[in-house]
């Protein structure tokens, strides 16, 4: 199989992993967020509370407080991460280099969002990992 493939069938297990689990949500997904909301922890639902307008949070401060959140994870390499927020949507953009990375970037960003929503549009570039 080539590198490609091997790419597919990762990225196609990383979408399928949380629907198999039962954690996909997709009749409800306002739901999910609920979910990673009561999931924060006192201290990220303090520091998301004390920001400047709490969730009307301008795209600048959002994308600011993703940032620093995904720097501050000492487990995920944020290096080749950026993010944006487009219309109040944090868009993750970038190269991550394993599956459990991917699902990291989402969790801190979601975190740090509180109810916003998340997207990414993140790689999983597996040649990378002997180059950080």
């Amino acid at each position: 199989m080539n590198i490609s493939g091997k790419k597919r069938i990762l990225v196609i297990c990383a979408y399928l992993g949380p629907v198999i689990s039962g954690l996909a949500g997709f009749a409800a997904p306002v739901g999910a967020q609920t979910l990673a909301a009561r999931a924060m922890s006192r201290s990220d639902s303090f520091a998301a509370s004390v920001t400047p307008g709490g969730d009307s949070a301008t795209d600048e401060e959002l994308s600011k407080r993703v940032q620093v959140a995904l720097h501050s994870d000492p487990y995920f390499y944020d290096r080749h991460v950026s993010v944006s927020v487009e219309k109040g949507v944090v868009v993750l953009r970038g190269i991550v280099f394993s599956a459990s990375d991917l699902q990291s970037a989402i969790r801190i960003a979601d975190r740090a969002a509180g109810h916003r929503r998340v997207v990414d549009d993140l790689w999983i570039d597996l040649g990378e990992r002997n180059a950080r």
